[in-house]
């Protein structure tokens, strides 16, 4: 029997795991975490105002002050049966990594003792050469440094019955480099608080810090897991590569919001316990569109620490989900023609004054404030699009964008009909020169334009990448397996790019004599007239709207090759270089390890193509096309008229003719694959892989097979089948 036979036996027969009843979230939220409450009884008065200091002001922690802090880390995490830590960081690999470290140590009289002192909490040295370094290092130099972030507090990981202090880092090279996606984010956070504060006090001068905040929804697939290890291409890629569509798929949009299945259920509560004891502030559970899809989603959290809890969670749900014998697909689209996995980042930022800066106020004067950082931010994705662009862009994300409710690869802003009128209010306002009309609209309450609850006001658009959605921004693109980071990283500092050129324009015409008030309106005018054509209301999916596109000037870049071109444009070096987010090495050596990500995964997944149709597809096919001659054969033999086999005759025709395709476009990928795998140049390369390998042959191939699936007696056919994994649990 076949493990696809086997794989929906065990399922029917399979044990359901158990979950203890769901405990109280109050009473086990964050008890795994070494928070501020938590130093508070760990540590002296002088070590916990340092390290209050060091997350709340992003001061520098004294080498003296971290063995404090870290004897008290040390004593925490013993207290719940820890013997081992670990510096964890995220490295450009897109996953996380560690090594675990024991508090043992011997002294020199070889007396055994747990040791944890400040030099081993705030950096280590692991063995970096492995790591993607985008030609920053060679293979031989193998030094790079993890130091500690204080802005998102260490944490123990249970796994099993064994439990590991985790302290979350960031990852340098010997030379300073960046190698991970924790330390631009944390310069970029840096840059967009100091911009925005200056923006801030123009209208309030107790603002002195501006902490970015971030809410992601994170959409995933659930499947059994014997289903999932009868499918290679899974186990290898993340996604199917052949399968057709079953009878039912998504048409009737009943699972979206319907009622949880029982298994996935327990899973959702097993994990979600994980994450409350992970301080993961998790707040949402639902079904969505597609079949065996699901959603999760958290309070907002500042950006910093948000990103580390989504790159947790991921950790959480893969391990919790083996537990339930199920699997979880993080991958943007594990199904063809069924919606695929966004990772929605809802961003906004906030004062240490208690003011959502993307949230309308309730006075002429926190509006005008409001508007300020509203057309900013319509400004900073108009201008740098491209670089928001490049920022979603990976070979998962491609097959997402643009189908199934996904947003395209075209970058606009959808900040729905009120607001449309608001802008279009204050761009007729035009005048040669700032007049009594200009003031008076300052005095008039434009609250009145702006409803409080503007995401009650104001329909969602799910074709839009960014869109505005009542007091935040939804950045739509961002695929379910990314690093939040990277996309937080763009965002974050285009905004402190232009924030800063708005406070130099607006100081501009108040040294030419303009009052605050009217030079902050006229800059806002200006800016609303100078990115307008990023504005889009309608159906992100029409071909008018990528003709329309074209006229405005708006890239529609749809392969990674060519988004990442961005990443490398003298305009991002400046951009970055100018904010200290990334040098110009930083910048070249991420764009080698994106097209070199984009490269293998192409061609892992074309090397699975072949594999499957050689060793699982033709096989079957061949022995039911074997099965067909024969008994045609047999027939005509027997005497029989040639009509009385014509329908056979016609499925074995069709057959033959599918096997002989699928055989012949097999190997002809393959010599383009060897074709590529020749070329030095890395950008040349992927571009070869994107329109040679995956353009020219995946699809093709796809269609050939899964004609084969519909044909071939079901009996016959090795891979679990579409209606199998996504209905059956």
């Amino acid at each position: 029997m076949s493990l696809r036979f086997n794989a929906i036996n065990n399922l029917a027969n399979g044990a359901e795991t158990k979950v203890d009843a769901s405990p109280k979230i109050t009473g086990i939220f964050g008890s795994n975490v070494f928070s501020l409450k938590t130093a508070r009884e760990f540590l002296s008065d002088e070590a916990y105002k340092s390290l209050q200091s060091s997350i709340k002001a992003s001061q520098k922690i004294d080498r003296a002050m971290a063995n404090q802090i870290a004897n008290g880390i040390r004593a925490w995490a013993e207290s719940r049966g820890v013997s081992h830590f670990t510096h964890w960081f995220q490295p450009l690999t897109g996953t996380t990594a560690e090594k675990h470290d024991s508090f043992f140590t011997l002294k020199g009289d070889g007396t055994p003792i747990e040791q944890f002192e400040g030099d081993a909490l705030v950096q280590q040295e692991p063995d970096a050469s492995s790591f993607p370094s985008g030609g920053l290092r060679a293979t031989f130099e193998a030094r790079g440094y993890t130091a500690w972030d204080p802005s998102s507090p260490p944490f123990i990981m249970e796994i099993g019955n064994g439990k590991t202090l985790c302290i979350p880092t960031i990852f340098v090279s010997y030379t300073g480099e960046s190698l991970d996606y924790k330390a631009p984010l944390l310069k970029a956070l840096d840059a967009l608080n100091k911009a925005a504060v200056d923006v801030c006090n123009y209208f309030d001068k107790n603002v002195t810090r501006v902490t970015p905040t971030l809410g992601w929804e994170q959409e995933y697939f659930v499947i059994d897991e014997s289903l999932f290890n009868a499918r290679p291409d899974l186990i290898m890629t993340g996604r199917t590569v052949y399968g057709h569509s079953s009878a039912k798929n998504q048409q009737l949009e009943d699972h979206y919001f319907g009622s949880i299945p029982e298994r996935v259920y327990a899973y959702m509560r097993d994990f979600e316990t994980e994450s409350y004891k992970l301080g993961i502030p998790l707040r949402t559970r639902h079904n969505e569109v597609a079949p065996a899809q699901f959603e999760c989603a958290p309070i907002f959290e500042e950006v910093s620490v948000a990103v580390d809890h989504n790159s947790l969670l991921m950790d959480v749900m893969e391990r919790v989900a083996r537990r339930h014998n199920l699997r979880v697909l993080l991958h943007e689209k594990p199904f063809a023609g069924i919606n695929g996995s966004g990772k929605h980042n809802n961003w906004s930022m906030a004062t240490d004054t208690g003011v959502n800066l993307l949230a309308p106020g309730k006075t002429p004067k926190t509006n005008l404030m409001f508007l300020a950082f509203f057309v900013n931010t319509i400004k900073a994705v108009h201008d740098y699009s491209d670089i928001l662009r490049a920022s979603i862009a990976s070979a998962p994300n491609d097959h997402r964008l643009g189908a199934n409710e996904a947003p395209p690869a075209i970058i606009s802003v959808f900040i729905g009909d009120y607001l449309t009128k608001v802008l279009k209010a204050i761009k007729e306002r035009v005048t040669e020169k700032m007049d009594e009309t200009d003031e008076s609209m300052l005095k008039i309450d434009i609250h009145r334009s702006i409803p409080e609850l503007l995401m009650d006001n104001t329909d969602r658009n799910r074709t839009s990448p960014f869109a505005f959605t009542g007091n935040k921004f939804e950045f739509r693109a961002v695929g379910s397996s990314a690093n939040c980071a990277h996309a937080m990283t763009a965002l974050n500092t285009i905004m402190a790019q232009t924030l800063k050129q708005f406070k130099k324009d607006v100081d501009g015409l108040i040294e030419k004599g303009e009052k605050k008030e009217i030079a902050i309106m006229h800059t806002i005018r200006e800016y609303i007239v100078a990115s307008e054509k990023v504005l889009f209301e309608g159906d992100g999916y029409s071909e008018a709207w990528a003709q329309e596109a074209e006229k405005r000037g708006l890239p529609n870049v749809k392969t990674t090759p060519l988004a990442l071109d961005a990443m490398v444009t003298e305009k991002a070096k400046s951009l970055f270089e100018s904010n200290h987010v990334y040098n110009h090495s930083e910048l070249e050596a991420r764009h080698e390890i994106e097209l070199e990500k984009y490269i293998k995964k192409v061609q892992i997944e074309s090397r699975i193509m072949g594999e499957l149709a050689t060793s699982h597809v033709l096989p079957a096919a061949i022995r039911y096309q074997n099965l067909l001659a024969n008994n045609i054969r047999g027939l005509k033999e027997a005497g029989l008229k040639d009509e009385s086999y014509a329908n056979q005759k016609q499925i074995l025709e069709k057959i033959s003719e599918h096997i002989s395709k699928t055989s012949d476009l097999v190997e002809k990928m393959i010599e383009a694959r060897k074709i590529c795998n020749n070329m030095s140049d890395t950008r040349t390369k992927a571009i070869a892989y994107q329109s040679q390998v995956k353009d020219s042959y995946f699809d093709d191939i796809r269609y050939h097979v899964d004609k084969l699936e519909l044909l071939v007696d079901d009996r016959e056919w090795y891979l679990p089948k579409y209606r199998e994994m996504l209905f059956l649990r």
